[in-house]
């Protein structure tokens, strides 16, 4: 099967990616953030997946549109359901782009973080999917975090500190 991975970052995306692989499906790595901020961090996420994408030859479709505007400006009125939002405009361009480029299904390394809500994100993926006319393939990746985690240190990777959002920057960092 090919399917679309959509990619949040580089260290998230090996265990998908391995698992992906070793069920022999033919993967295509797909890069759309526009939560990331600042653009500094942004840059650094793109440039790591860049980088982990020649390590193991993985063909990559890049959106590199800094749409961080568009973001905020969905969530700034109600930043406590700022995930929600966040997990439906990436996975819907992700159901989109691999519809209209012939893919039998597209899912995301955001399945990989044991942080992110994975009821929610499984059923906004299979919605688009239907929407699109294209499977979302699901697997729970965390039961690799370890593993995950470990690899990208050896290969050097940028680990970044939090989610990607300005609000997730200050849950990390700000303690009042």
């Amino acid at each position: 099967m090919r399917i679309l991975l959509h990619i949040c970052c580089a260290p998230c995306s090996i265990v998908p990616l391995q698992s992906l692989k070793a069920e022999g499906h033919d993967v295509t790595g797909f890069f759309f953030n526009h939560n990331i901020h600042p653009y500094q961090e942004y840059k650094r996420r793109l440039d790591a997946v860049k980088e982990y994408a020649a390590m193991v030859d993985l063909e990559m479709t890049i959106m590199d549109n800094y749409l961080v505007e568009e973001f905020l400006a969905a969530v700034a009125g109600d930043p406590a359901n700022r995930c929600s939002y966040c997990y439906a405009s990436r996975l819907a361009v992700a159901a989109r782009t691999a519809a209209e480029q012939g893919f039998d299904a597209f899912t995301s390394s955001l399945l990989y973080s044991r942080y992110q809500r994975h009821d929610e994100i499984r059923k906004t993926g299979e919605d688009l999917a239907m929407q699109h006319g294209i499977a979302f393939h699901y697997d729970d990746y965390r039961t690799g975090w370890q593993e995950g985690i470990r690899i990208s240190k050896e290969l050097g990777l940028y680990r970044q500190q939090y989610c990607g959002c300005i609000y997730s920057e200050k849950d990390r960092y700000w303690k009042p």
